[in-house]
């Protein structure tokens, strides 16, 4: 029997004209911690759109390289962007392959390129991937509508409670915002 890499909780948020996304720092191979401070969040396009990937790390930088090359293609227009890959996600016989998922978070769009090649556009710009994504989830959407947290408060309360619930979630967060 083979062993799953599972690493990650991804938590993106639109809040008060802030845009924030957030991710643990843990990697895990079967019931074994193998790292506890990876960097799973990227900024593109000069820091206008923030990106996190759950999944397989090969397949997620795949991922995340080929819509960065979307952006650039559609001139970091992220709608067009993540629509158009998950397009060749669809059609590629390569890219069908590849166990990853990105949450895409620009000042005003949020989405999700499942594993699947489909997006989703929540509609209260809040993502969540991963092993612990709809823990953080939940917790977000309360934030959210109960407190006066910032966005990157949101991002930071939400995984640490996710890393509270999941065991493949830990509390090593890394956050980046965009101001509106």
């Amino acid at each position: 029997m083979s062993k799953k890499f599972r690493s990650t909780t991804i938590l993106g948020i639109i809040h008060n004209d802030v845009a924030a996304i957030g991710g643990d720092g843990q990697v895990s191979l079967g019931n074994t911690v193998m790292k506890h401070n990876s960097m799973k969040i990227r900024k593109l396009m000069n820091g206008q759109v923030l990106c996190g990937f759950a999944g397989s790390a090969a397949d997620s930088f795949t991922l995340l390289g080929r819509f960065e090359e979307k952006l650039e293609q559609y001139n970091g227009n992220v709608s067009r962007s993540v629509v158009e890959l998950a397009k060749d996600w669809r059609t590629d016989k390569y890219l069908r392959r590849l166990e990853a998922m990105l949450a895409v978070v620009s000042k005003d769009k949020t989405f999700v390129v499942s594993g699947t090649g489909d997006v989703i556009e929540p509609d209260d710009n809040i993502v969540a991937i991963g092993s612990g994504g709809m823990f953080a989830l939940a917790a977000a959407k309360m934030l959210k509508k109960y407190s006066n947290l910032s966005a990157k408060e949101i991002v930071e309360e939400a995984l640490k409670t996710a890393a509270d619930i999941c065991i493949y979630t830990n509390s090593n967060i890394n956050v980046e915002v965009i101001e509106g």
